[in-house]
């Protein structure tokens, strides 16, 4: 019985998949026209299973021989080019075992190091009856002086293609090959002209639209008879924005643990039930997230963005990082944007966590005796906790900028507990992020604002942002939380209050002044 796959390449006897190069419509021009160019995009985007498919098709077309070879095994040792040359063809002759016996390799010949992949390529060419097609997989786990090896041997072999060099040549990886670092932690750029000038084009390889995530999730139904309602596959592809892994996960979580009788459908508190339970799981992928998240490129964008600060001082190649990598994406009305609400959800989550197991013991006094959250109760134990716990947690918050959030966030997780939800939203120069605590029949809109040296009180505009906020969630009042953040104020102990506010709309609002 197929599955939805959530760990490495698909394979049609096996998984739920999409035929894999539909999203690659150009990419047989290219084969055709003899062109080198890049596929770039970000991790379990479909890559690998696209390039697997597509050598598999055009070999079986008979034209050409055509395979996908990685080049992730030469990463241990990207300061030594011969070694890793070694450990690359040692690699390609195992996945060139995929193709028909008359068209794979022959014994690599000896060859200079640094000049090893060329020679092998030309004696490739040079010993089968078609033209070769290789797409070169992994090629940005390459870095330093291998990697300029690596692209330098694919330039200089580039005149002698078809006959002595490959017919086509697609690099894959996360990058773009001007984005390609020369150093890891280092500022230098392989730039386009040098040493890999011959691509012709720079492909992507986009996310499922929705009518690609029904086709995929009715491949279920056809197996098993369990349908998705057309409300939860709509929240699945709101939910991951067709993002291939997150739309294979969230329902893989929703049929094989949320609603595992398949005579029941999926419906879409089914798929907010597998989205809660995947972010818990933090499988892979998501954790491969949040350490993307200590990189100093990405704090550059996702510190301000979660501050809800203007991007003016980041730098283009900052912000072209965290688009390859797919943690955002550039949204027609609203600029740069997280890529999809599970990350946003995640993204803060992740931050929140070292303070969150910094936590002290916190009795629930916000719980009434039947269960049901008292939000004036919450309040209080609030105030009391950052009175108390305040100044000492927010050094544990790994980004300064926005740490009195991730400590709130990190309170108000304990306050949830698995009983309830907190989400968030935020953008870039709103000044703010708003929250959203979920318990039992309970919600609460809180409004975050900072109050920085220079600026003036920002609860004016809070309580007119909070009304919008609470229009929304179609609430009657909620927290307007303003952290003062300005130089040479009294300890928090001391400045720590609550008052009620009127908002424009005439709501009665609680601030928090912390």
């Amino acid at each position: 019985m197929r599955f939805f796959n959530t760990a490495g390449p698909c394979n049609p006897d096996d998984h739920y998949m999409l035929p894999a190069t539909a999203r690659l419509p150009d990419v047989q021009m290219l084969l055709d026209q003899k062109a080198y160019f890049v596929l770039h995009g970000p991790r379990q985007s479909g890559k690998t299973t696209a390039m697997i498919e597509l050598a598999r098709q055009v070999t079986a077309a008979g034209r050409y021989a055509a395979a996908l070879v990685s080049m992730e095994v030469g990463a241990a040792f990207n300061t030594d080019p011969g070694a890793a040359e070694l450990a690359i063809l040692s690699s390609w002759r195992m996945w060139a075992e995929s193709l028909p016996v008359e068209l794979r390799p022959p014994p690599w010949p000896e060859a200079p190091q640094g000049q090893q992949l060329a020679t092998a390529l030309h004696a490739w060419c040079q010993a089968i009856p078609r033209p070769l097609i290789l797409f070169l997989d992994e090629i940005d786990a390459l870095q330093d002086v291998t990697l300029i090896s690596v692209l330098r041997q694919l330039r200089s072999g580039y005149p002698k293609r078809p006959a002595a060099f490959p017919w086509a040549l697609a690099v894959i990886g996360l990058r773009d090959v001007r984005d390609y670092k020369v150093a890891s932690g280092g500022s230098d750029r392989l730039h386009t002209a040098s040493p890999f000038n011959v691509k012709v084009e720079s492909l992507t390889l986009r996310n499922f639209s929705i009518a690609e995530v029904a086709e995929l999730y009715t491949q279920h139904t056809s197996d098993t008879g369990q349908v998705f309602t057309p409300e939860a596959l709509q929240l699945a592809f709101d939910l991951t924005q067709g993002q291939p892994w997150l739309v294979n996960a969230l329902a893989r979580q929703a049929v094989q643990v949320v609603v595992r009788d398949p005579s029941q459908s999926v419906d879409a508190a089914a798929i907010r039930a597998a989205k809660e339970l995947l972010i818990q799981r933090q499988d892979t992928h998501l954790d491969s997230l949040a350490e993307r998240l200590r990189e100093p490129r990405v704090r550059h964008v996702i510190e301000p963005m979660l501050a809800g600060r203007a991007l003016a001082d980041v730098p283009t190649d900052d912000i072209r990082f965290v688009l390859d990598l797919g943690l955002c994406r550039m949204d027609h009305h609203s600029g740069l944007v997280i890529a999809n609400p599970i990350y946003r959800e995640v993204i803060p989550r992740v931050l929140a966590f070292t303070a969150q197991a910094s936590l002290p013991h916190i009795r629930p006094t916000w719980l009434q005796a039947d269960g049901r959250l008292d939000v004036e109760t919450l309040r209080d134990a609030f105030l009391a906790f950052w009175r108390q716990h305040g100044q000492p947690l927010l050094g544990s918050a790994p980004y300064h900028e926005i740490a009195p959030h991730l400590v709130l966030m990190a309170f108000l997780h304990r306050v949830v507990n698995g009983d309830g939800t907190l989400e968030r939203e935020y953008a870039i120069g709103s000044g703010r992020m708003d929250l959203c605590l979920r318990y039992g029949d309970v919600t609460l809109g809180i409004e975050l604002k900072v109050w920085r040296d220079g600026e003036g009180d920002p609860r004016e505009r809070g309580l007119a942002q909070l009304d919008a906020y609470l229009d929304g969630l179609g609430l009657d009042t909620g927290w307007l939380v303003i952290f003062d953040r300005r130089s040479e104020q009294p300890p928090i102990s001391q400045r720590t209050s609550s008052t009620t506010a009127l908002s424009p709309a005439g709501r009665m609002v609680t601030v928090i002044r912390a």
